[in-house]
């Protein structure tokens, strides 16, 4: 008994033990219903499950034994690591019910179809999907990952055809220190928001479509590796400034893009930097000293931009440089002084593309160096007038000891002229004209012709007499006095004979021409054109040149009796006539090559003069110059030949010989609008920001509004649209082709004309009556403004129905906030900032549009409301608004009083005193917005 009573004392403990286990077992071993459906819908949709290895008379993943790949907390599933598995088949839409999962691994498997919304796993960490077939991602993928702290989706067709952004859910993932997604169809500017999430260290984006600049606010970000090489299509643009400011940087590849300007000299910063990729983009200048002697540098790939000077002497062996205008061929040898002193004026004004592109090699007299000319292997003259220089003048050009001429005058230089060049003993010019230099100006000798007009600054400082001598050339002797007084006396007798020699020249001249006019009567010259009418072939026209001393000859000539039928047109030239044979040979005879354009009345052309001066040649042949042709061909010399203006395409000349009209403007380098708008990735061009679109807005109506209020004449355009906007190398805007120009009526009348112009741009009372005033341009105004906004053309077939006519669209969409930013242009980035502007733009449109044409204001109520916004955003390279000296953003009152006293004449020249000007100016349309006018009362 003694033995049995310890046995029966033990057993119930045991037996209780052994129960707890069990429980135990069941507890913790039986995992969440939840998590196992998701696990079991993953298997299912595999089509080789099999090498998972996971038990189907098994319902229990976190239970023992354990399921391969998966690891549990408690009876919740945390981690799934398939990585390389091989895996083929789609992911379940269910997969965020795994709430406690924190680490997934399904890289580098076969899967496809959609991603399954990540939405509200808010325990994740850890999440490497990369390498895999998905091709949708859904909108709310980002949102509630809170604990995220790696996301790698590498080479992942997403949203292959349209492309996709990083949505601001992600900028909710604080703890965010890795972020890869490369090769995933990226598309647009950088995320705004990445620059907020500073704990960030590695961001990569490599093989995406990305586009515009590198984000501001992307200064002092942490990160240790920057990956943004490689975009397809136009690439990533802008300037390096924001690298500079990634003190920790250790890898930086931004190879394969568009980036601009120079190498930053505070790229010394990144005392860490191993690896920076360079190569594939537009970079200039050279190279900083300071790069190469970062202590961490390993690797830096710098072929194929436009780095100039020497090529720097590095210590590692991973150094690229070909495909660059390096001075010389092997590292560390300096550039002939010749050649460093012109670089360093190319610097100093910050290396246009046009120079850069020229100034190559180790040789300045090679004869390709544009705008330098050369004696016996020595720089002579530096011939760079209109070139749109910025920045100041180096002192380097000092050191030039053969310069003779330097001619810079119509450029947008600054600074002080350096004293270094009073020491050229060999300059007998120097031009630095209309810029804007700042006193003092140095001493040169007597025989410098120094021209500084049109320098604001220096304050009537820079006429001739600045040119004195600055040491004197005389001596006081006792003789002085007498032999200036002979002097003096030659001097006058010398004058008088020759005035009284060309008083005589000039009266003979004038007997001479009068008697020759009367037996040789003034006759305009004609040109007979075949139109080649199949259904009249006999009738020809003619076109009589006459200039305003002959037109009375041409209207006699006109009235002539002929054994066939003509048209006789008549056009004032002056003096704008060009030979045909000159335009050929401008034109390379009108090579396909050198196509800018078509149009309905012809082709436009680019050309270049034996000067180097550029043209553009719109070519109309014969067969389609008929009436029609010939009244537009008429019409655009008359109205161009009487119109001035710096927002105007200026017409250079024309010509009408051998069966072809062709008409010779200004060159705009930058194109039409439309290309900017529309085109721009097919023609990989930039696209615009939105201070160069308000900038272009702005020059726009001014042209406009010189057009309808202060031409000699008041015009109407009636064909105002983006593809009749050209753009100047520096984005500043003209309004071309006049060939449907009309003569304004005079007051609130209206003038029934044929329907001309295009649709989308039409005003509407304009479609139905035919009746054209100026609020016909002040329609096609605003749907030009509404294209700036959008991005989308004014009339595109291709649109749903509700869109498809721009004008009545964004009247809709600019009701709210929400609607308008959903149709602003994707190219753009858009801050609060922006937004608030591109809002009172959006007011402006909608204004324009009024179906009402007396609700529209007039183009000068447009200026008023855009010149505050440019003031405000500053313009495109920093020029100044200005026109004969006076502030385009004042008053009009005020500019046509100082147009008056710059041009020297009366009211009754110009047709416009005080009184009459202030009447010209129309009132503020009923209903248009108080917050369109100003104080000044425009």
């Amino acid at each position: 008994m003694a033995l049995r009573n310890p046995i029966k004392n033990l057993f119930l403990p045991l037996l209780l033990l052994l129960l707890l286990i069990a429980f135990s077992s069941v507890v913790f071993g039986a995992t969440d219903p939840g998590d196992y459906e998701v696990l079991d819908e993953f298997r299912k949709g595999l089509s080789n499950a099999d090498l998972l290895g996971w038990p189907t008379d098994n319902q229990d993943p976190c239970g023992s034994p354990r399921w391969p790949y998966i690891f549990c907390s408690g009876t919740r599933v945390a981690q799934i690591q398939t990585k390389s598995l091989g895996l083929v088949g789609t992911l379940p839409s269910n997969f965020n019910k795994l709430t406690m999962l924190e680490n997934i691994g399904l890289q580098a498997n076969n899967l496809t179809g959609a991603l399954p919304s990540f939405k509200g796993l808010s325990n994740l960490q850890y999440a490497y999907l990369g390498n895999n077939k998905f091709d949708t991602i859904p909108s709310d993928f980002f949102v509630g990952l809170d604990n995220l702290q790696a996301l790698s989706l590498e080479n992942t067709p997403l949203n292959q055809s349209t492309g996709w952004m990083l949505p601001e859910d992600l900028a909710n993932s604080a703890q965010l220190t890795n972020l890869s997604i490369v090769n995933c169809n990226l598309a647009g500017p950088l995320p705004d928001f990445l620059g907020s999430m500073r704990s960030l260290a590695n961001l990569k984006l490599s093989y995406n479509r990305l586009t515009g600049p590198i984000p501001v606010n992307y200064s002092g970000l942490p990160l240790q590796t920057l990956w943004l090489n490689d975009q397809q299509g136009q690439g990533l643009s802008g300037t390096l400034d924001v690298i500079t400011t990634m003190t920790s940087l250790t890898d930086v590849w931004l190879n394969q893009n568009q980036f601009t300007g120079r190498i930053p000299a505070s790229i010394s910063d990144l005392a860490s930097l191993s690896r920076l990729w360079l190569n594939g983009n537009k970079l200039v200048g050279m190279v900083p000293a300071n790069l190469t002697n970062l202590p961490q540098l390993q690797s830096l790939h710098l072929d194929n931009n436009a780095f100039m000077g020497p090529i720097p002497k590095v210590s590692f062996s991973d150094f690229t440089y070909s495909s660059n205008s390096f001075c010389q061929s092997a590292p560390g040898v300096p550039c002939p002084p010749e050649v460093a002193a012109l670089l360093d004026f190319l610097e100093e004004v910050n290396y246009p593309p046009k120079l850069t592109a020229s100034w190559s090699g180790n040789n300045s007299c090679s004869g390709s160096w544009l705008g330098i000319s050369c004696s016996n292997g020595k720089t002579t003259v530096i011939n760079l007038p209109n070139y749109h220089l910025n920045g100041t003048i180096s002192p380097s050009i000092g050191n030039l000891d053969a310069l003779t001429q330097i001619l810079l005058g119509g450029n947008n230089l600054n600074g002080t002229i350096p004293s270094s060049l009073t020491n050229l003993t060999s300059l007998r010019k120097l031009d630095i004209s209309s810029n804007n230099i700042s006193p003092p100006v140095p001493k040169f000798l007597s025989s410098v012709e120094v021209v500084l007009d049109g320098n604001r600054l220096l304050d009537g400082s820079g006429s001739s007499d600045s040119n004195a001598p600055s040491e004197s050339s005389g001596s006081s002797s006792s003789g002085s006095s007498s032999s200036s007084s002979k002097s003096k006396t030659l001097i006058i007798v010398i004058v008088v004979v020759v005035v009284v020699i060309i008083l005589i020249l000039a009266i003979a001249f004038l007997v001479y021409r009068k008697k020759w006019k009367k037996t040789n009567p003034s006759q305009p010259s004609t040109v007979t054109i075949h139109p080649g009418d199949p259904s009249d072939p006999d009738k020809v026209v003619q076109i009589m040149v006459a200039s305003k001393s002959n037109t009375a000859a041409a209207t006699e000539l006109q009235t002539m009796n002929s054994s066939i039928e003509t048209d006789t047109h008549i056009i004032e030239s002056g003096n704008l006539i060009i030979s045909v044979q000159v335009l050929r040979a401008a034109t390379r005879n009108f090579a396909p090559e050198n196509e800018l354009g078509r149009g309905g009345f012809g082709v436009v052309y680019k050309g270049e003069l034996h000067d180097g001066t550029m043209i553009a040649v719109k070519r109309t042949e014969s067969a389609v110059l008929r009436n029609t042709g010939l009244d537009e061909f008429q019409a655009e010399i008359a109205v161009l030949s009487k119109v001035r203006h710096r927002h105007l395409v200026s017409i250079l000349g024309y010509s009408v010989e051998d069966n072809e009209s062709l008409l010779v403007y200004e060159y705009m380098p930058q194109g039409a609008l439309n290309r900017h708008l529309f085109q721009w990735k097919q023609f990989q061009l930039e696209p615009l920001s939105w201070k160069k679109r308000l900038n272009i807005a702005l020059d726009v109506a001014r042209g406009i509004e010189y057009l309808h209020n202060f031409a000699n004449q008041s015009f109407i355009h009636r064909d105002l649209k983006s593809a009749n906007i050209l753009l100047t190398d520096d984005y500043r805007a003209k309004i071309s082709d006049f060939g449907l120009a009309k003569l304004a009526p005079d007051g609130n009348d209206s003038v029934a004309t044929k329907l001309a112009g295009t649709f989308g741009y039409l005003a509407p009372e304009y479609a139905v009556t035919g009746k054209v005033t100026t609020k016909v341009d002040v329609f096609s105004y605003g749907v030009v403004l509404m294209e700036l906004v959008t991005g989308l053309k004014a009339l595109d077939e291709t649109r749903p129905d509700e869109s498809r006519y721009l004008a009545s669209y964004f009247i809709q969409m600019k009701s709210s906030k929400e609607k308008l930013r959903s149709i602003i242009d994707p190219s753009l980035v858009v801050t609060d900032e922006t937004f608030d502007s591109i809002c009172i733009i959006a007011e402006l449109a909608g204004h324009c549009v009024a179906r009402d044409s007396h609700q529209r204001p007039d183009m000068s109520h447009a200026v008023n409301v855009l010149a505050p916004l440019v003031e405000k955003w500053k313009p495109v390279g920093g020029e100044q608004d200005e026109y004969l000296g006076i502030d385009l953003c004042q008053p009009l009152l005020k500019m046509v009083m100082g147009w008056q006293a710059a041009d020297g004449q009366t009211s009754a020249d110009s047709s416009m005193n005080l009184d009459t000007s202030k009447g010209s100016i129309p009132a503020r349309p009923v209903g248009f917005a108080e917050s369109f006018t100003s104080m000044d009362g425009r």
